[in-house]
């Protein structure tokens, strides 16, 4: 209930901005003095065990410390969404999502992350009364219902870069960042290690990522994530008219870390579940070879399961996110194995089994490019093995006929 309440009051505070810009707020005149008053903040929020936030979090604070109006005390949040769209899972994989930015008061902003658990970092941004002004035009003109909307993208334009990005185009001079020589971990490098106690959603990031994430990224790449953001923040300097300063100047906890309720998953791992399905799918290519027939049931599942990937794999080729385009998983996991469903039904097989043995040689191959995901290549394996036992069968039965023939 207590939950309930903090989303009501966001929500509130969301339909408030919705119908008044930042500058109706307060009527305030917007001189250099007024901006001496003002304090912005980067805010970093630590991930809690729900599915959306397992990457973490990033807010601008926008405070006025000589006044104690909730209204001069906000939180701009280019995280906004409604989960409850229609097809909104479907469009965030193919990347059709749009987020918005969102104001409320800085307090409904904390409860939420204190009812989760999740400490919040705040950075105070070492900004002149220009530089400051020029952010309330900005953040004023982003939060016009013209403008608030934008297109999501997890890597490339997300709440942590949006953030990021309206913050350095209102810095006089220019940030330099320290460098980040040596340190060039992949996409799929950064999405495992946040992702390291989920590895069913890591599973299925695998299942859809293709071999451009496991490419090499740079400083400014890899701040999709907010605590890249917040570490690169700390080690910031503004250079301007000759003179450099830090780009924050003092870092403080807002919410400490608390009690997190981690919900129970499923049990088995996907590598677990891998090396099981491994284990039973040769132990039935023993029980097949023992009794001299394939066991078309476990044909037909495999296919089912083989090609149901592939149909996911090949729409991920129409998706807007660059990482999902070329995905070398498809290589095996293709809709050719519901295209043989028929005929491997009706016994017309060989022509098939071939194509499985050729394609896994060239799956395997294919990880020297991508990581795969977990447990996946059993399948794969398994369906190798029902190449194996019809192959077998097949030319035993061709050995046979030629005997008799002589």
């Amino acid at each position: 209930m207590k939950h309930l309440k903090i989303i009501f009051r966001t929500i509130l505070g969301l339909f408030i901005t919705s119908v008044q810009p930042l500058s109706a707020y307060a009527q305030h005149d917007y001189s250099p003095e007024y901006y001496d008053s003002i304090e912005v903040s980067l805010l970093t929020c630590q991930p809690h065990d729900e599915i959306y936030s397992l990457y973490g979090h990033t807010a601008i604070r926008w405070h006025n410390l000589h006044h104690g109006a909730e209204s001069e005390d906000l939180a701009f949040n280019y995280g906004v969404f409604d989960f409850k769209k229609p097809y909104f899972v479907a469009r965030f994989v193919f990347g059709l999502t749009d987020y918005e930015l969102g104001a409320y008061p800085f307090k409904y902003f904390l409860a939420e992350y204190r009812h989760f658990g999740s400490m919040v970092t705040e950075q105070v941004l070492n900004l002149t009364g220009a530089e400051k002004s020029r952010l309330h035009q900005a953040l004023d003109t982003n939060l016009q219902p013209a403008n608030r909307i934008y297109r999501y993208n997890y890597f490339y334009n997300n709440c942590t870069t949006k953030a990021r990005d309206i913050i350095e185009q209102c810095i006089s001079g220019k940030i330099e960042y320290a460098g980040n020589e040596g340190d060039n971990p992949s996409y799929r490098d950064m999405v495992h290690e946040m992702t390291r106690q989920h590895p069913w959603a890591r599973f299925g990031n695998d299942v859809l990522l293709g071999v451009k994430a496991d490419q090499p990224t740079g400083r400014r790449q890899q701040e999709f994530l907010p605590n890249n953001l917040m570490y690169d923040f700390d080690h910031a300097q503004i250079y301007d008219n000759g003179l450099y300063r830090p780009l924050v100047k003092e870092r403080r906890i807002a919410v400490p870390g608390g009690v997190q309720m981690v919900k129970e998953g499923f049990p088995l791992s996907p590598r677990t579940c891998g090396w099981i399905l491994a284990a039973l799918g040769t132990l039935l290519l023993w029980w097949q070879w023992k009794r001299g027939k394939a066991f078309l049931a476990c044909d037909l599942l495999l296919m089912l399961a083989s090609g149901a990937v592939g149909i996911v794999l090949t729409l991920m080729l129409f998706s807007q996110h660059p990482t999902v385009s070329l995905n070398l998983q498809l290589v095996f996991f293709n809709p050719l194995h519901w295209v043989f469903l028929w005929p491997v039904f009706k016994g017309r097989t060989r022509r098939y089994w071939m194509a499985v043995a050729v394609l896994f040689v060239l799956y395997i191959a294919g990880q020297a490019l991508q990581t795969y995901a977990e447990g996946l290549w059993a399948v794969a394996y398994c369906l190798l093995l029902q190449s194996c036992i019809h192959l077998q069968m097949d030319t035993q039965a061709m050995s046979n006929k030629l005997t008799r023939k002589q």
